[in-house]
This record gives C-alpha cells, structure tokens and sequence, in this order.
C-alpha cells in the first residue's frame, strides 16, 4: 500500500460477496461513514479522511448468488415479508437511507401498482422479489454515501488473497480490474460449491459409464439444470431430501414446466399438468416432507422471550462444570435441551389455557407453570387443574419421525398415512403461531436460537456432544419442525401427491445405482413395494460449509498459504471434533490463521463460518429488533473504520500475532478462555 499517511489516503476497504451479509455490512458502514464525516465537521471543521469501498461478487453486486434477481418467480422465501428487513432502522418519516428504511413488506406497497393486488404483511414474497429489494437498498446506500466515500462495484470472482509487501492485502480476480488492493478485506461469500463426497463420487462414475442417467449434487435449486433438456417429459426423477430446496425442485419440475395449480369451487386444490412434467419420486430419512409454517399472527418486533434458557443459567452450568474439574464446556443433552423443551412445553400449555379459559387464566397459569419448572416440581397437578391432564406434552421426535419404525404393506397403505400425518400438521398450522398450540411452541424453536448459540458457539460444548448429540440427533430435528415453508406449498404437495405425480417412498428411504438396471434405485426399507428405479438422481440437500471440500479458488488458496483454517472444537483429554468451518474470533469475527493468531484486517462473515458459529444462514434482520444480523454487521463495520496505524517499512512490519494482540477482544473464543 502506499506510503502516505493514514490521514490523507483513502482507507480501502473490499467487501467481498454482497448478498445479504456483504449489504447488511455495507450499510453499516454508510451509516458510521455519515456520522464520522458529521463529527469530523463539527469538531475540527475539515473533511473527515477518504474512504474507498470496493464491493465484489461473482455473480450480481448488490443482490449476489443466491437472491439474484433473473431466476423464476416461483421460489420463494419462507419467512413473512413484514418480519424482512435490510435496513438497521425502520423508517423516520425522512427517504429512504442507511440506517432508516422500509422493510421487504413496506417496500413491496410501495412498488405495487394502482389496481395490483398487494401482499399482506403476512404473506411470502418470491426469492426474486427480494433480489430486488435487496438491489433497491443497495442502489439507496450508493446514493446515500458522504462525498469523502467511494463505492466501487466489481463483478467478478476473487481467487486469490494476500498480505501485501506494506500491510493491507492483494485481491486477484478473474475479470477486471484483475487485481485490487485493500487495507481491510471482509469475506462474506454464502454458500459454497463443495467437491463430491464419497456416495456422489460412486454416482457420478455410474452416470460416467451408464448412458442415459444424470445425477446433480445439491445446490440451489435454480442453478440446476432442470429443464426438459436435461430431464425429458414422462422420464423417472428421484430426489434426496424433502427439506426447504426440495420444493423449489419439485416447483421447477411442474409448474416451470407449464402446470397449474388450481382451486375448485369447493374450495380443494388440484393441479392440472401439462403434460411435459417427469414423475417425481422424492425419499428422506424421516419420510415426512417438512411440516408448513403456522399461519402468521406476530408482529414483526415480536418473539418469545427466553424463561428458562436464560443466560445467567447458561453460565451456571458452565461454572458447575468448571467446577467439576472440566472444560466449562456443556453436554446438550444435558445442560440445554431440558431447558429449551421447558420454553417449548410452557408455550404449548399456556396456548392450550388462553385459548380455552382467556387471557387471565393464562396470565395466573404461566406464573404458576414457571414457578414450578424453576423449581424442579412436578408440574402434573397444575395441569390436571388447569384441564390440560390429556393433553400430551410436545414430542419433538415424534413429530420429526411420525412413522418411527413402522412397517408398511404396500407403497399405498403408506400413502394413506403421509396424508393424514400432512392433514393434521396443515390443520395445526392455520390455528396460527399466536392461537395454535403446537406451531406457537415449535416457533419458540426459532425465537431463543440466540439463546442455544450462546450455549454452542466457539466450542461451547464438549466434542462428543456437539457431533453426537447437537449435531447428528438435535440439528435434523430443529430444521425439520422450526423453518418450513408457507402452508400453501405443503397444500400443493399434498395434491401432487393425492394426483400421483409425486410419491414419496417412505421413512429411512436409501439411494443407490443398480448397475443390471442400468438406472438408480430409491426405496424404504419400511414399506413393501417400495423401490422405484429412476434415471436422474436429484440431492435436493443445500451443500453444508467444509472448507477441505469447498472448491473456491479463494478458500482454496487460503487454506493452502495458512491465512485460514478450520475451527476445532478441543476437549477434555485431548478430545476434538474437526468441525469444517472458517475459524473466526468472537465480534468483530477476525479471521484465524493457521498459527492459531488473529488477522485485524481480515473478517469473516455469514456462511462460511458455519460449524464455528451456528445458523448463519440468516438472510436479514427484523423490523423493529435490534437481530444478532445487525450486530454482527455493526461490529464489523465499526473495526474496520478504526484508524490506520503509521506506516512502517516492510522490513519492520510488526509481526501478525502481536497486531492481533494489540486489539483487544480478538483471541478465539473458547471456554475457558478469551472470548
């Protein structure tokens, strides 16, 4: 970097990926830019020093990969447009700009046309409709900028990163201008492309040698060669996985091949194909398709308030097993899912009271009922009391796993019995997240994440119970029942399937090549009859983050020059658990070299640091809450505003583990020590 000093050359910093995190960065940083220049004027009546922002993605700037804004309309967001924001504060009465602006809900009113039926704060907005309300608030920060700060778009992909000879760092792309430089580089790249693993390498060399078969790894759905090019008309379809992605696969294969869904006079659904659909068989491991959303009832700013879960508890099961001679670290099973299935079964009955005996009751009931969870007291004679003695507590595996080990004689019998499962899940879910019992305490899952990350983030349990319980057992669970997709997409599976254009095999379903059919092979074990023999394999999975397997030039590099690494949870006795994620520091989210010593000029954000944090995943804050997305943003934008130290000769540049240790609140979180 140049030589001149700090105050007069600019203060260069990349962005690198501008999705949601690499925008929620951005205008944080026009937010601290605007009010620096405004305390620079005030004070010593000059303009504050320049800054120059280069914002990179490989795809759309402003909008990225995964939201960008020329993919089909028919994938769509599984959150309510009035609980979206990108804007870290809602709107003021003045225009639109960082810090102050319309949620995804208000903005889509303010673009629907004289005549055009609006979405209501309730309803979900497609994934291309985001894309373009992210594009709008990026176009607004560009505007919004203070003269002293210069936004510098580039399309293009980094593929190399590098300390430069006089600090700061050398970015090289593969467009122009081929090679940037940056005194402060934040990463915030989404979701990675991963190399095959064991099970799609065997695929893939059985499509390799098997004419007429394709087998497509797991990405987002709309990068998928799905149309009848690739996968004729009438042809046999199996997809892996039934989650969130499978949706957008089995949209893509009927109605973007031209079918209808309709309602009939009598209010039922039915599709009317067009005839150039495949037939579509789709398995998991639990059977069931991911149960729907409750019918909104929440105001944006709301959200269960932990009672049990708490912080302060969370803390004392780590001072009692400091105590007891270990880590600090905790067991899930032990030390978090009791309290967070108490959060969940005190909504579940408190529903259940104010739904059938008002607000009142409920008020002395949930007094009552908390007392006596604190306490460790029986709560069996308060529901007998209170009229809840045959309601049966909340059953998260047996909701996740309805079909447990049961044996089915025919692929139809269980055909029955998945409509029926679907049925009362879909009856559950329009009583709503406020007035239903059951979908207002699965949403409970959603509304404490915060809390369980504190319980798990950098390392905060012991290895084994994060890869045997938390990770194996808990996670599939947690994303089956908290994160589904609007009722109405579980309404037009249910009809697919009722009209026998999609069939689901059944619990514990397998995938595999059968090398005399020359086809692939999905069946249940649990129901006779089962097994269908298709030509394309779909994994309708979101690849998970595992640096060895990401095939980015960028991580690629990085993990071969020793600027990255992955994040190692160590125990007791020499116990560890490699988990594949980007180490980072506690906030602002340094990233952590392969000597152990925090980079201050190098951040990670979002995706990539998935396994080191968890469920970052996140695609925007919440109207009205100050979100852990804000904060996180925030953080970041506040250190790499803070100022550039002199300038040294390259010789005497001071080594990278004492710049870390000169900041405070940079060492790698872990318990027991620094966070």
């Amino acid at each position: 970097m140049s030589a001149q000093t700090s105050d007069t050359r600019p203060l260069v910093i990349a962005v690198v990926g501008s999705g949601p995190r690499g925008i929620s960065v951005l205008e944080r940083l026009a937010v601290r830019a605007t009010a620096e220049a405004k305390a620079a004027e005030a004070t010593a009546g000059r303009p504050p020093r320049p800054l120059r922002v280069h914002l990179i993605d490989a795809t759309e700037v402003g909008a990225g990969r995964v939201w960008r804004t020329d993919q089909d309309d028919w994938f769509t967001m599984n959150t309510v447009i009035s609980q979206v924001t990108m804007y870290s504060g809602d709107p003021d009465g003045g225009p639109a700009r960082p810090g102050a602006g319309p949620s995804l809900g208000q903005w889509i009113a303010e673009q629907t046309a004289p005549g055009e039926e609006p979405l209501g704060p309730d309803d979900y907005a497609s994934r291309v409709t985001y894309g373009h309300y992210l594009a709008a608030v990026y176009r607004t920060i560009a505007d919004a900028l203070p003269d002293h700060v210069e936004l510098a778009p580039v399309t293009g992909r980094v593929t190399d990163l590098r300390p430069g000879d006089g600090g700061g760092y050398l970015l090289t792309l593969d467009t122009a201008p081929h090679l940037l430089e940056a005194d402060r580089v934040v990463l915030a790249t989404g979701h990675p492309f991963n190399a095959p693993d064991d099970f799609e390498r065997d695929m893939l060399d059985f499509t390799a040698r098997t004419p007429g078969t394709r087998y497509l790894c797991g990405d987002s759905a709309a990068d998928m060669p799905l149309g009848e090019e690739n996968i004729p008309a009438g042809s046999a379809v199996g997809i892996r996985g039934i989650g969130l992605s499978f949706y957008d696969v089995m949209l893509s294969l009927t109605v973007g091949r031209g079918g209808v869904f309709r309602t009939r006079e009598n209010g039922t659904l039915e599709y009317r194909p067009s005839g150039r659909e495949p037939r579509i068989v789709v398995g998991s491991r639990s059977g069931l398709p991911i149960p729907a959303r409750g019918r909104n009832q929440k105001e944006p700013s709301y959200s269960h308030k932990a009672l049990f879960l708490t912080r302060d508890v969370l803390l004392a099961a780590r001072a009692r097993r400091s105590a007891e001679g270990g880590t600090g670290q905790l067991d899930f099973a032990e030390d978090v899912l009791p309290l967070l299935l108490q959060e969940i079964q005190h909504v579940y009955y408190l529903t259940h009271v104010r739904i059938a005996r008002g607000p009142e009751a409920a008020e002395e009931f949930a007094e009552q009922h908390a007392r006596a969870l604190r306490a460790g007291e029986d709560t069996g004679p308060l529901l007998v009391e209170s009229g809840l003695a045959h309601v049966p507590p909340v059953d998260l595996d047996a909701l996740a796993r309805p079909f447990g080990e049961d044996r089915f004689e025919s692929s139809e019998e269980f055909r029955r019995q998945l409509l029926k499962v679907m049925d009362e899940d879909l009856a559950a879910a329009a009583l709503g997240t406020v007035d239903g019992p059951l979908k207002s305490a699965l949403d409970v899952l959603r509304d404490i994440r915060n809390m369980v990350r504190e319980a798990v983030d950098f390392g905060g349990l012991l290895p084994e119970s994060h890869t045997e319980f938390f990770h194996r057992r808990f996670l599939p669970v947690n994303a089956l029942l908290s994160a589904g997709p609007p009722m109405y997409r579980v309404e037009q599976l249910r009809t697919l399937i009722q009209q026998g254009v999609v069939e689901v095999t059944g619990p514990g379903s397998r995938f595999g090549a059968d090398e005399s059919a020359g086809a692939f092979r999905v069946e249940s074990p649990q129901v006779k009859g089962s097994a269908r023999l298709v030509h394309t394999l779909i994994d309708a999975r979101i690849p998970t983050p595992d640096l060895r397997r990401d095939t980015s030039p960028l991580t690629r590099r990085l993990l071969e020059e020793g600027m990255i690494r992955e994040y190692v949870i160590e125990g007791p006795g020499g116990s560890r658990h490699v988990t594949g994620g980007l180490e980072v520091t506690g906030s602002p989210f340094h990233v952590v070299d392969a000597t152990g010593a925090a980079q201050p000029d190098l951040y990670a954000l979002g995706i990539p640091t998935e396994h080191t944090r968890w469920f970052t995943q996140v695609g925007s804050s919440r109207p009205g809450v100050a979100t852990l997305f804000y904060r996180d943003a925030d953080a970041i934008a506040a250190d790499v505003l803070r100022p550039l130290p002199a300038p040294v000769p390259a010789a005497a540049s001071v080594p990278a583990q004492a710049r870390a240790e000169e900041l405070p609140g940079m060492a790698a979180a872990r318990p027991g020590g620094a966070a």
